[in-house]
């Protein structure tokens, strides 16, 4: 067994959820990953699964808090592997700014970067802040 094998076996574990073929194969396309996924990315690679079971471990990995959705501009949505800062069962934990490069699309998590506090109006009760940062990535302006 290879170290990214025992690393999604260890999180799968840890999250209380069974060592599926499936959950390992997808959570090791995560993990080797350099940028965030769309769910057709995983479609791409994983193709030996079909769309519901990769829609349905994307959900599962969700709820259990291995990855975390980010917002892109055209209304999709793109999935990171959370850190272990932000795990917590059940319930997403995370802080940061998420980066999006023009040029060459990738989108990635600046975990050394937090979201700015928002102090918001008597009366508004906050869930969730989003914040997707646009430019260009350190590999594209070499």
């Amino acid at each position: 067994m290879n170290k990214l094998e025992k690393q999604s076996d260890l999180i799968l574990k840890n999250s209380g959820l069974s060592v599926t073929s499936s959950r390992k194969k997808i959570l090791e396309v995560f993990l080797s990953a350099d940028t965030a996924l769309e769910h057709q990315d995983i479609e791409k690679i994983a193709t030996q699964y079909d769309r519901v079971t990769i829609y349905r471990t994307l959900q599962t990995f969700l709820d259990k808090g291995i990855i975390h959705p980010i917002p892109t501009t055209d209304n999709s949505i793109k999935y990171a592997v959370c850190s272990e800062t932000c795990v917590k069962t059940g319930h997403h934990h995370d802080n940061h700014v998420h980066f999006f490069c023009d040029k060459c699309g990738k989108t990635e998590c600046l975990d050394d970067v937090a979201i700015p506090s928002v102090i918001l109006p008597s009366g508004y009760d906050m869930h969730e802040i989003n914040m997707v940062v646009n430019g260009t990535c350190k590999t594209c302006r070499e």
